[in-house]
């Protein structure tokens, strides 16, 4: 999610002026022209579904009179026709087919299309788990590789200014890939990166850019700016290399407004521009097409009390006027988005996906694109954005949950969305609260953790839960201040508990910031990845005193984690907070670890015999954190707002 302009609930754009302002651009960048051009680019052989959409552009293509081709095994199954004249979907069975070039004849023109040979089965993709800590960044923003080029001849506009937090910095692929060492020696293993696909989309006078990638002008083209998608491919082999996997951000909900979608719609229901907004209000721009803004409340979704109106500004509004709300109940534009998702895995070999805006898409849909993606890639993963900060609402959208609709009851609307990882905003909500709280009563400080742990038993799977304490959408953990000790607490809980835990850039080195300006200060420049840069965080020598401390305790929690199956694997037994220390226990197989926060700005004494059923007879344990040894034959000391994590 991302509210990148402020703006009133309900907008009124012209579709007509402005599609008209861009229409030679959008149809030459497009290829509705004398050329066509055919999307996916490519396809495989040997999928479970052998059959392929084929989405052709170009100028009158619709009314073809013949598509056909004598390739061995490929039959052409059905054409569709669309409202515009400009696009023609070839829908094709490759079950027999083996790779190599085909050649499709449409009327007169020849295409030549090609269909490659998978790399891997499906089932030997692997996707994150709870063994593995993502590392959130931003392409823009987190390093500029050699040989970077600052203009893209062909893109709408191109500003570079790292003084202005809203327009592109000038961070790349090959930025990323030539840090990768950087990841390795922290201890994350595994890389998520915001959208990387093509953004044209103008800058404008108030500083505003999609540097953020959530604005999709091209579904197979990597962002000129950031690269090519050889230079994805590459990163994500070497990154493989390393031993470190690469989640990709995917949008269904909406594309940018420059996609050649806007502008030539392929059916007059591609995008959500609701007649009954129109109906209600009265059209007062007759030129133009009246469209609702979202209302950014997702409770409709699964209210079992909404209005009809709350779930169509929910699901149907715009994100914001410059990101159309696809329509996902069309079948044409949902194979097509299953599609793409499908072809970056086979083409780049993506680790993951992580979903954004996801209950803002129509519910039915994204199960089907779920069920299908977990038909093909079963032990893939998934993780979808879910902002809502109660349990029960991200719980009712894991794979399995057990209150599904079943049909029984008209008032259940939940049904079963086959999302395998969902979002825990709960955990980001309750550490951020806590940080600037004393422990103490019943719901205060650490208490909220304890209380938002207790509702695990909704979730059908706990441990594939993504838990976070910031990301580019919130205000910085450290917010614009460098409260160590706070930050290390709610690092010390989100590594050690049964979550999938996820950072984001620049933690490990005291990277501050508010949102209260822009959201470009919490995004801001990685120091020492860009030319010219004085400040160096990604060498030993480079960082401060307290930048080379936070690191080091980071990178030692981080390598203990690795292979941990006491983390993985273990149980958890979690105690109320008592005299303001949260203890959580995690066991497996005789190991023990035992994550202790005093969550007070006073030195307290920890009874251990209070915890004797996790303790037992053990005497000594030694913590992770310094490597220093305690006695636990007497209650621990601990100094205010301490963390420990002792095993035995």
């Amino acid at each position: 999610m991302r509210r990148i302009i402020i703006i009133t609930a309900l907008v009124a754009i012209s579709l007509t002026t402005m599609a008209a302002k861009k229409k030679v651009n959008n149809t030459q960048r497009s290829g509705q022209s004398s050329a066509i051009r055919i999307e996916p680019t490519d396809w495989y052989v040997g999928m479970k579904n052998p059959t392929v959409q084929l989405m052709i552009y170009g100028r009158g293509i619709r009314d073809a009179v013949k598509v056909t081709t004598d390739y061995p095994g490929v039959v052409i199954d059905s054409l569709v026709r669309l409202d515009s004249p400009n696009y023609l979907l070839v829908y094709m069975n490759l079950k027999d087919a083996k790779p190599g070039t085909m050649t499709l004849k449409i009327d007169k023109k020849k295409v030549d299309y090609r269909l490659k040979a998978r790399e891997k089965s499906g089932a030997e993709r692997r996707g994150f788990t709870n063994a593995d800590v993502l590392y959130m960044l931003m392409p823009d923003r987190f390093a500029q590789g050699v040989n970077h080029n600052p203009q893209v001849k062909g893109m709408r506009s191109y500003k570079e200014d790292r003084s202005q937090p809203s327009l592109r910095h000038g961070g790349d692929l090959n930025g990323i890939r030539e840090h990768l060492d950087y990841f390795v020696d922290l201890g994350v293993t595994a890389l998520w990166l915001t959208p990387v696909l093509e953004n044209d989309s103008p800058d404008n006078e108030n500083g505003y850019s999609t540097y953020h990638g959530y604005a999709t002008t091209n579904y197979y083209r990597v962002d000129p700016r950031f690269g090519t998608n050889e230079d994805y491919r590459r990163l994500v082999d070497e990154a493989h290399a390393k031993g470190l996997k690469v989640v990709m951000d995917m949008i269904f909900n909406h594309s940018g407004f420059e996609h050649p979608w806007t502008s030539d719609m392929p059916t007059k229901d591609w995008l959500n521009l609701p007649n009954w907004l129109e109906e209600s209000k009265g059209s007062s721009n007759p030129e133009g097409t009246h469209f609702q803004q979202t209302s950014y409340k997702l409770t409709p979704v699964l209210d079992p009390y909404a209005s009809k109106t709350d779930l169509r500004e929910t699901t149907e509004g715009w994100f914001v006027p410059t990101m159309p709300d696809l329509n996902q109940r069309n079948p044409h534009l949902m194979r097509y988005l299953i599609q793409n998702s499908f072809w970056w895995i086979e083409n780049v070999g993506i680790d993951g996906i992580r979903m954004d805006t996801y209950p803002y898409a129509y519910a039915d849909a994204m199960a089907q694109w779920m069920k299908e993606l977990d038909a093909e890639y079963p032990n893939f993963n998934t993780v979808g954005e879910t902002w809502v900060t109660e349990p029960a609402y991200t719980a009712a959208w894991q794979k399995g949950f057990a209150l599904s609709a079943d049909g029984s009851d008209p008032k259940l609307k939940v049904s079963n969305s086959y999302l395998k990882t969902v979002m825990d905003f709960s955990f980001f909500d309750k550490i951020n609260q806590a940080k600037n709280e004393e422990t103490d009563g019943w719901w205060n400080g650490l208490n909220r953790l304890y209380n938002s742990f207790v509702y695990d038993y909704l979730y059908p799977n706990p441990s594939s839960v993504m838990a976070f304490i910031e990301n580019h959408d919130t205000d910085r953990f450290l917010g614009n201040g460098r409260d160590t000790l706070a930050l290390k607490q709610a690092l010390a809980l989100l590594l050690t508990v049964n979550r999938i835990p996820q950072l984001y850039y620049g933690t490990e080195v005291l990277m501050n910031g508010t949102k209260e300006v822009t959201d470009g200060n919490v995004r801001k420049d990685f120091p020492g990845g860009f030319p010219g840069d004085t400040h160096n965080c990604f060498t030993k020598e480079g960082r401060s005193k307290s930048e080379q401390s936070m690191f080091v305790w980071l990178s030692r929690l981080l390598h203990w984690r690795q292979g941990n199956k006491v983390i993985t694997n273990g149980t958890q037994i979690q105690f109320i907070p008592f005299n303001g220390i949260y203890v959580i226990a995690r066991q497996y197989q005789g190991k023990t670890a035992l994550t202790i926060l005093n969550g007070t700005s006073k030195a307290v004494a920890m009874p251990v015999d209070r915890y004797e059923e996790v303790i037992g007879q053990t005497k000594q344990a030694k913590d992770v954190l310094t490597g220093r040894y305690f006695d636990l034959s007497q209650d621990l000391q601990l100094k205010p707002r301490q963390s420990l994590i002792l095993t035995f």
